[in-house]
């Protein structure tokens, strides 16, 4: 298996000691790559001639260890590996395995092969075997610090917003532009990590700041559904289930948010009792009823009634890219013959959004009070996911390792009366 190589001279030991068996690694594996750092490359001996006799070595010696691991794991990416071998001391292994934890995902595969410093015989490690461990959150801080003066990708961070929701309420629906990460079908504002993809938290985290920046709110009061395509309803104040796809609140100080590529943000608020709710709806939410729950939870824990209530429906795949099979399109051709567009085809096209707002009516939101893409009069918030790769990301366009895009919804309070400009600072 192909993998890429790691030989940490930071934490580890100088380049003598570790010559041979960089001249080993060097020989028999083309993705070798050396962690040294600008300080490392000349109390260290390496020399230009030095590294020309490792063969091909990749030379990381940017200004800090996040840079440097940051730059290996773009070219690790770019050739496609998963696999990494580390060559370092115990204490490297340490601090190694804390800026994994900030800059990869489980997608990686990480082997630590743990030489011991030669402190006694070689006077060049005798420093490493007493030089402390970075504190805690010291990391942490050195990579958000990296992260935060990287340019955005793809322009600046946009947000579509309705004009449905009231101005007591801050609210938004983003796009993929104006974020850092780089992998193609996660690039840019990626606003989602998980153990089966590429970004990690740390990115997110900084694509999080930034749309939080953008939109006017702090983004450690951003709070995500914890996706799990059903119909469970979690109401703040309450004891927080394992998983749900909706939430709600009547507090101020926290940002609700629901994900989505090609599922659809759904945003509800109250203006009247000032109640607010997200909810994530796939084809298999919207089948048991995710909107519709948040509506009677509304109504049945805050007192709401169904027609002072809305709702926002954020970008999400339309009919012209969405199919499912016979039969559970034939569901939705029961909540509505219009869900489905071409019902004797083998795969129909199906219109989750259609169904949503039939639901939503059934149960007293009125028609007026619900935007979509069926809306004309106000600018639309609704566009399909998987027609626009320039503006949003869709997981039926760009297959698993697809990124995401969220609706999030607050109540304004008093520090919110500034606007924008009330939101955190770069």
């Amino acid at each position: 298996m192909c993998e890429a190589v790691l030989v940490d001279l930071v934490h580890g030991c100088c380049a003598t000691c570790t010559g041979a068996s960089l001249l080993e690694e060097s020989s028999s594996d083309p993705h070798v790559f050396l962690l040294c750092g600008r300080s490392q490359r000349d109390t260290n001996g390496l020399s230009d001639k030095t590294l020309s006799s490792f063969g091909t070595v990749h030379v990381l010696d940017s200004a800090s260890t996040a840079e440097c691991l940051y730059r290996f794991k773009q070219t690790v990416d770019r050739l496609d590996l998963s696999s990494v071998r580390v060559l370092t001391s115990p204490r490297g292994r340490d601090v190694l395995r804390r800026y994994q934890e900030q800059l990869f995902t489980a997608v990686y595969a990480f082997e630590y092969k743990v030489r011991p410093v030669d402190s006694l015989t070689c006077p060049s490690c005798s420093g490493f075997a007493h030089t402390d461990s970075p504190g805690e959150g010291v990391v942490e801080e050195e990579v958000s610090a990296f992260l935060q003066q990287l340019p955005g990708l793809q322009g600046e961070v946009t947000v579509l917003k309705s004009t449905l929701i009231p101005d007591c309420f801050g609210h938004g629906f983003s796009t993929r532009t104006g974020g850092v990460s780089y992998v193609p079908t996660l690039s840019s504002l990626n606003l989602f990590s998980s153990r089966s993809r590429r970004d990690p938290g740390a990115v997110v985290q900084e694509n999080r700041r930034r749309l939080a920046l953008r939109a006017g709110f702090h983004h450690q009061l951003l709070r995500l559904v914890k996706v799990n395509h059903a119909n469970v309803v979690w109401v703040l104040g309450q004891a927080e289930p394992e998983s749900y796809d909706a939430m709600l609140t009547n507090q101020t100080g926290v940002v609700l948010a629901a994900p989505g590529a090609d599922c659809m943000p759904i945003l509800f608020a109250d203006p009247v009792l000032k109640v607010i709710g997200v909810a994530h709806a796939g084809w298999r939410g919207t089948l048991m009823g995710v909107a519709v729950e948040t509506v009677e939870a509304m109504m049945r824990e805050f007192g709401c009634r169904a027609s002072d209530i809305v709702v926002a429906v954020g970008p999400s795949v339309g009919s012209c890219c969405f199919t499912l099979d016979k039969d559970h399109a034939g569901d939705y051709g029961r909540i509505h013959p219009d869900c489905v567009t071409d019902p004797e085809s083998a795969r129909p096209h199906v219109s989750i959004r259609l169904a949503n707002r039939v639901l939503l009516q059934k149960v007293g939101v009125l028609p007026e009070h619900i935007h979509d893409d069926t809306t004309t009069e106000r600018p639309c918030v609704t566009p399909c996911t998987s027609c626009h790769p320039e503006a949003f990301f869709s997981h039926v366009r760009d297959g698993t390792n697809f990124g995401t895009q969220v609706g999030f919804l607050w109540i304004k309070g008093p520090a919110d009366q500034a606007g924008p400009s009330g939101g955190e600072p770069v």
